[in-house]
């Protein structure tokens, strides 16, 4: 494991959260000063994830050929470019285009995954891969926080701010992260006739074995926990009457959470434990949780059901992603986490609408409830497919795409 590569693409990762989530709570505001609808604020809320759900795939196998590097750079120059436009937007429509260049060039955090899998050997790749995790929590702790406390100057400045970030971790990448892919690959990668991404290609990797059911798995657990994040400050506020401020405090809770996990939990469990058997116990987990969050009656019983939510989601993230990169052929790593990144993007654009019609419609459990549900055919699915594809290859990496 090469730890000065990993210790820039952690803080690569870092800044980058820390940057978006800066700018992610005042987006509805920013979008209201222009007179924006809630469905629009709804809109544009999903814009990123549906161009990143597009985008996402697309830079992953563009990785898989030129390499990382040089796919990171563009992909970090498209975040800076847009929150710069973020902040001088002047209409409704530059803050879309903002959010939908941000989003289509925003694969950066499956090219880092896929970066982490060249530098790691099988043994230690889900600790790898939990960098990633502990600097999305770390950045959900401290972005949040700092873009509320500069937005009373203004919605441009935290946008401003995040993309002088951005430019810091472009820099990063440009002057101290080596290539990641080696001759010998890139050699490989030159032979291989490579196809561009098409909904064919996305149904030939859902119908795959072993590879075909985890990305099953990704979109369910994706859609339970986008329901959760998208519909919780609505959640919050009618249930539980907190403010804003409250809000942002009990998610950069969660965000601390996610930073235990990621960052001490997943080395511990995934050395004592099979991936297989983290995915199952760890579905489980989370539909108990989501349940426990749907009947949450105070915040102190919140604050103790995000414990055990926290834990369950982080150890999916991780190990899911672990597993897809040795479940494919070296070459393919970039393209098919890629992939999972663009199925989770599209749980994104799905789940806000869905969330906020459950909450509306039925109550303030009402999206705790289906997500919950929703793991618990997810489970029946990981014992039925998941266990069985596995034991069906004897666990051994799939290097055939058919």
């Amino acid at each position: 494991m090469k730890k000065g590569s990993l210790l820039t693409i952690f803080l690569i990762v870092f800044i980058g959260l820390m940057g978006f989530g800066i700018i992610l709570p005042l987006l509805s505001y920013y979008a209201q000063a222009f007179n924006a609808s809630a469905a629009q604020v709804g809109l544009l809320l999903s814009s990123y994830a549906a161009a990143q759900f597009i985008g996402a795939p697309i830079l992953g196998r563009m990785s898989d050929r030129f390499g990382r590097r040089p796919i990171l750079v563009v992909s970090i120059l498209g975040t800076v470019i847009s929150f710069v436009m973020l902040g001088v937007a002047n209409s409704l429509w530059v803050l879309f285009l903002s959010r939908i260049l941000d989003g289509f060039t925003g694969g950066n955090i499956s090219i880092a995954q896929a970066y982490i899998s060249d530098v790691t050997d099988r043994q230690n790749r889900a600790k790898g891969l939990g960098l990633i995790g502990a600097a999305f929590g770390l950045g959900f702790i401290i972005g949040p926080a700092l873009g509320g406390a500069l937005s009373v100057y203004g919605y441009g400045v935290p946008a401003f701010l995040a993309a002088g970030l951005s430019l810091v971790s472009l820099l990063g990448v440009v002057f101290y992260l080596p290539e990641s892919l080696t001759p010998e690959l890139r050699a490989q990668l030159a032979k291989k006739k490579r196809e561009e991404f098409t909904l064919r290609n996305l149904w030939a990797a859902l119908t795959r074995p072993y590879v075909g059911p985890l990305l099953h798995v990704r979109f369910f657990t994706g859609l339970a926990f986008a329901t959760f994040q998208s519909i919780f400050p609505l959640y919050a506020a009618s249930a539980l009457g907190l403010s804003a401020q409250g809000t942002g405090y009990v998610l950069a809770y969660v965000g601390f959470l996610v930073v235990l996990v990621q960052g001490f939990a997943i080395g511990f469990l995934t050395r004592r434990f099979n991936e297989n058997r983290l995915i199952l116990v760890s579905s489980i987990l989370l539909a108990v949780s989501l349940l426990g969050w749907a009947f949450s009656a105070n915040l102190a019983m919140l604050l103790v059901v995000l414990i055990p939510l926290a834990l369950a989601n982080g150890v999916l993230n991780t190990v899911l992603n672990s597993s897809l990169t040795k479940s494919v052929s070296d070459e393919e790593m970039g393209g098919i986490l890629g992939l999972s990144t663009s199925l989770e993007s599209l749980t994104r654009v799905v789940s806000p609408t869905l969330g906020g019609v459950l909450l509306a419609g039925l109550g303030s459990w009402a999206p705790g409830a289906f997500s919950a549900l929703l793991m618990v055919w997810t489970v029946t699915y990981i014992r039925l497919h998941v266990t069985k594809s596995a034991t069906a290859v004897d666990e051994k990496v799939i290097t055939e795409g058919n």
